[in-house]
């Protein structure tokens, strides 16, 4: 088993910066991809930012500019710059666990709630 537990959500002005990080823990070595994902209210899941488990970054084509995921092993963070009221959400993190060769899931977080005040 794998949990993530996520950190650094709260509540800032527009403008200013967060930094969240997602740390894993139990079957750690399992670990693939990590990434962060954002909910908002009254909207789908969506995606942020992923990096593999080399530290290759991949991101949303809107987030590209202000948001920066990078990784330390089963730590993932991603920092958000430039803040704006639209980026207010719950931000989870996953991560690709593949415990056997036969058997891939998604490991979720409990989310942690970014809001950004105008």
């Amino acid at each position: 088993q794998v949990q993530l537990t996520e950190s650094g959500g709260g509540l800032v002005q527009a403008g200013g910066s967060l930094r969240l990080s997602c740390a894993a823990s139990g079957r750690t070595r399992s670990i693939g991809d990590m990434g962060w994902y954002r909910q908002a209210p009254g909207k789908e899941r969506e995606l942020v930012a992923d990096i593999t488990s080399g530290g290759s970054p991949n991101y949303a084509d809107s987030m590209k500019g202000r948001f920066t995921i990078s990784r330390d092993r089963n730590t993932v963070y991603l920092q958000m710059n430039s803040l704006r009221p639209e980026d207010t959400a719950v931000y989870y993190c996953n991560a690709k666990v593949t415990p056997t060769i036969e058997y891939t899931y998604i490991q979720w977080g409990q989310g942690t709630q970014v809001t950004v005040s105008s």
